[in-house]
């Protein structure tokens, strides 16, 4: 693959759901190419989901491209931000289709990150029972993770992505060109979605992270193609298994129970997701060595990687009074709770994850190592 970002060999990556199945298609400059968008159901009307930063940098190129296939090409420009991930942003969405009488075969479009592509595959989810939708993911994070496998949602005041549904998107494109202008902080929270394949699927992927992190966190465009190729091979493999988290997809939660409860407990946008998954991972690395699945070492490198990716690695306090208390309840009411006992993504340093659930007690001992740093 040429390091030239602009003449970057398009490749794609398969995702096998019999009926469901679509193609994540990973390349420089896809956006603005009318060739990404051929073979998509068949519509008179697309409408693009975007967000106030993203929409001015990209909106007008792609539906440009659009256009060379569909006879009108709409717009919903959302707030940008996890806080607005709700009901009331997700309504602007069905007020413009129902305004401009959309019918059950428009193609809605997710022209942004995690925030965005969530929201819109709910909204196509929901819209007339079922319309098809499209992937545009801009930020890394969407791109190796959330845009892929089918999960869309919103959050609840109570908990991260309570409100939702499984509903697979018919294509997935990732133009790494947009990456390009992600601010260094967004980068970060995207790597920790890199890193986590590693520990729980690919030791000698966690390798190459390792290797070439100064060479992600630049953006380098030969570097970066590979990262969100191998990422999406990964989740690609996982998702065609388990569609539906009935057991092996929960393994992509990894460091998500512990990061889940520190962007609800800081509110959600003070901590980026990742941010947190990646604080979770250090905290989920701690359970495991408690449990006697890693050794020390494997604390140590996982908290060096995660630092070294330009993220937190000391959990904050949410409770100055009962920190061990409010972070047990803003678990317990995470999706992987069974029967209110708590199931974490435990790692055994060989590139194997398991989900299990863990005594309060040595939990209470991993908060407790993880917020004094």
């Amino acid at each position: 693959m040429s390091s030239n970002s602009s003449n970057s060999t398009e490749s794609s990556v398969h995702i096998d759901l019999g009926n469901r199945s679509y193609d994540i298609r990973i390349g420089s400059g896809l956006l603005q190419r009318s060739g990404s968008f051929f073979d998509l159901p068949h519509a008179t009307s697309a409408v693009v989901v975007s967000n106030e930063t993203i929409a001015p940098l990209y909106l007008e190129r792609t539906a440009v491209a659009l256009k060379q296939h569909f006879s009108a090409v709409h717009s919903v420009i959302l707030p940008d931000g996890e806080v607005y991930k709700n009901w009331e942003t997700l309504n602007e969405i069905f007020d413009h289709l129902l305004a401009q009488r959309c019918d059950r075969k428009t193609v809605l479009f997710a022209l942004g990150g995690g925030v965005v592509g969530d929201m819109t595959g709910f909204a196509a989810a929901s819209y007339m029972r079922g319309v098809p939708f499209v992937q545009l993911p801009t930020t890394l994070l969407a791109q190796v993770d959330s845009s892929v496998g089918g999960k869309t949602g919103i959050n609840h005041p109570l908990g991260k992505n309570m409100v939702g549904a499984f509903y697979q998107p018919q294509r997935v494109i990732c133009d790494l060109d947009t990456l390009k202008t992600l601010p260094s902080r967004e980068l970060s929270a995207g790597l920790s979605e890199v890193i986590k394949y590693g520990p729980i699927y690919d030791m000698a992927f966690l390798d190459w992270v390792e290797a070439n992190l100064d060479a992600l966190r630049a953006c380098d465009p030969e570097t970066m193609a590979y990262a969100v190729r191998r990422s999406c091979e990964i989740k690609a493999d996982v998702v065609s298994k388990d569609e539906r988290e009935g057991g092996l997809r929960a393994i992509l939660n990894f460091g998500h129970t512990f990061g889940h409860a520190i962007e609800a407990g800081m509110g959600y946008g003070a901590w980026l997701h990742g941010e947190g998954v990646g604080c979770g991972m250090v905290m989920a690395s701690v359970l495991s060595q408690k449990m006697g699945l890693v050794e020390q070492a494997f604390v140590d490198r996982i908290t060096r990687i995660v630092k070294r990716a330009g993220l937190p690695t000391v959990a904050p306090v949410l409770d100055a009074q009962d920190n061990v208390g409010r972070y047990m309840e803003l678990m317990r009411v995470d999706k992987k709770a069974d029967a209110g006992q708590i199931q974490f993504v435990v790692v055994d340093g060989r590139g194997t994850a398991h989900v299990r659930p863990a005594p309060d007690a040595l939990v209470a001992e991993v908060i407790n190592t993880c917020c004094a740093g």
